[in-house]
């Protein structure tokens, strides 16, 4: 009986799904688009962009959404904030994204 029931409880937490974060970002011009970046859906509204995935890199994360949507303002991952560093790689995405396009247009 003790088998049976460890061999099941061992299946439960196996077939359990990880845990999605969510993420939130600040753009520093609102957009209200919905897209994908790098595994997650964003869902962009006036005050913020809002997603959820299990994907564990939240800098790389924002660095995709920063390279599609432009600089980010703020980034929270299930309510912690990236370090001004962190934000500060993350927007260098944005620039590079913004050195492209201005080179393309010339």
């Amino acid at each position: 009986m003790f088998r049976s029931a460890l061999a099941l409880s061992a299946f439960v937490l196996a077939a359990a799904p990880a845990a999605a974060a969510s993420y939130s970002a600040k753009l520093a011009e609102p957009t209200t688009d919905r897209f994908i970046a790098r595994d997650i859906v964003w869902s962009c509204g006036p005050q913020a962009c809002q997603g959820a995935t299990d994907n564990g890199r939240p800098v790389v994360l924002c660095q995709s959404l920063a390279k599609r949507a432009g600089r980010v303002d703020s980034f929270v991952i299930n309510g912690f904030a990236l370090s001004p560093a962190e934000l500060d790689r993350c927007n260098a995405s944005a620039k590079a994204a913004a050195d492209q396009k201005l080179a393309a247009k010339q």
